[in-house]
């Protein structure tokens, strides 16, 4: 991010200077060498959430979006959403996946293109169905004619890391038919309030060993600063005690929509939210998940909609969830409103920079756009992220506890309810009030 993004265009603030999304070619041998990898293959499979749903979503749309259809597989990786489409009936699909994991889905395609009397012919469903291409959808030329409907498992933590959105944006636009479908259809973003002095403290921690003055005789100090905002720069992944949520999320998130959103929509944009606490407590940073909906085109025939969340509240995904920690703590009273946006601007590392401001009670919220405020006010807080800089954090492990009371995570209820305030997340930034 910018120092000064006030003055500063999308375009500047994503690192380009052209209208053109940053590159991601420097990260791409890494990456797809990662996904070329069967044993992370398997961990994708066999995340029993994710596979499940795409194979719901597409056979119970079979007779309206895949029967007799063209479809795209775009990052087709082990092909499992391709053998999917067979299965409800598509009549060709064409997976298009850029790392070596092709040659290994090849395997699979090959062995059921043999004679069914071949004593290594298998899956003989997929017979003559699929067609694997080895590319990067963003290539030219490529032999794919308009498909009537494209799937693909285009998703990273918190929705956008990884920016292999793009990649499902740009196949829509170039080789999707007028009213075809996508699976998925859309994506929502959810943002809350967490308190979690054990995870701060830890961090916190890790930052202080650079505050000494004689480690074996020299001084580490002049690094303190940098090592609090490196460590507290990196969103935590992994699954948390939803108890430990001080809000509810906005009621529907922050909606993607896959068949309307540009790629320049996508590049730089702005999450508003505004937050009733439920408790007396801290606020030490902000926690993160998503939820897909899967659905046919508002412009063709009816069908089937599937929801998948990966709340922690639900059941467990390779996902997890990211927490973004606050290099300093809010206090929060219960019933007071937490006003806030997170803006989120892609970077050459196939991901985003995440910047966030939370103010709480009256205290005046800065535009996103706007430079930190230069004089302190005790009820904002303002910090920054690299999505690309994970750490993770595999501590927590669900268990009963009938006896389980809010104080056990340091947050006070209050006496009497509270009325709830509910605000859309995408029309808050309709609101003047709250920006």
């Amino acid at each position: 991010m910018l120092s000064n993004p006030d003055n500063a265009s999308a375009e500047d603030a994503a690192g380009t200077s052209n209208g053109q999304l940053p590159s991601t070619e420097q990260r791409d041998p890494a990456y797809f060498s990662y996904y070329a990898m069967l044993q992370h293959q398997q961990n994708m499979l066999q995340d029993t959430v994710r596979t499940s749903t795409y194979r719901s979503a597409i056979l119970l749309n079979g007779p309206t979006c895949f029967q007799d259809k063209l479809v795209l597989d775009v990052g087709a990786g082990s092909g499992i959403l391709s053998y999917f489409a067979v299965q409800a009936g598509a009549r060709k699909v064409y997976a298009v996946e850029a790392s070596q994991m092709a040659q290994k889905m090849k395997k699979i395609v090959d062995a059921a293109n043999l004679p069914s009397d071949h004593n290594m012919a298998k899956n003989a469903f997929l017979k003559d169905k699929i067609e694997i291409i080895q590319a990067k959808i963003e290539e030219p030329d490529l032999p794919i004619p308009k498909v009537d409907t494209i799937v693909s498992e285009p998703i990273g933590v918190l929705l956008i890391h990884e920016r292999m959105l793009e990649s499902f944006l740009y196949a829509r636009d170039k080789f999707l038919k007028p009213g075809g479908n996508l699976f998925p259809a859309t994506g929502m973003i959810h943002l809350a309030p967490f308190t979690d002095a054990a995870l701060w403290t830890d961090t916190m921690g890790k930052a202080r060993f650079w505050e000494q003055n004689s480690f074996y005789g020299v001084d580490l100090s002049a690094l303190y600063n940098d090592a609090k905002d490196e460590m507290f720069g990196m969103p935590i992944v992994g699954s948390f005690d939803p108890r430990t949520l001080i809000a509810s999320s906005t009621p529907g998130g922050y909606v993607i929509d896959f068949y309307t959103i540009t790629l320049s929509e996508l590049q730089d944009f702005v999450i508003p939210f505004v937050w009733q606490s439920n408790y007396t407590g801290i606020i030490h940073g902000i926690a993160g998940w998503f939820d897909l909906h899967f659905a046919p085109s508002p412009l063709g025939l009816p069908g089937t909609g599937i929801d998948m969340t990966t709340s922690p509240l639900a059941e467990r995904t390779h996902w997890q969830q990211v927490r973004l920690l606050l290099k300093e703590p809010l206090a929060v009273n219960a019933g007071q409103l937490i006003r806030g946006w997170l803006r989120c601007v892609v970077n050459e590392m196939r991901s985003y920079n995440l910047e966030a401001e939370l103010v709480v009670g009256d205290c005046h919220l800065s535009p996103p756009n706007a430079p930190e405020p230069l004089t302190k006010d005790y009820n904002r807080r303002r910090s920054k992220w690299q999505l690309h800089e994970q750490t993770y954090n595999y501590s927590y492990y669900p268990q009963p506890d009938a006896t389980f009371r809010p104080e056990y995570n340091c947050l006070y209820e209050p006496e009497q309810s509270l009325d709830v305030t509910v605000v859309v997340g995408n029309d808050i930034e309709q609101d003047p009030s709250v920006l």
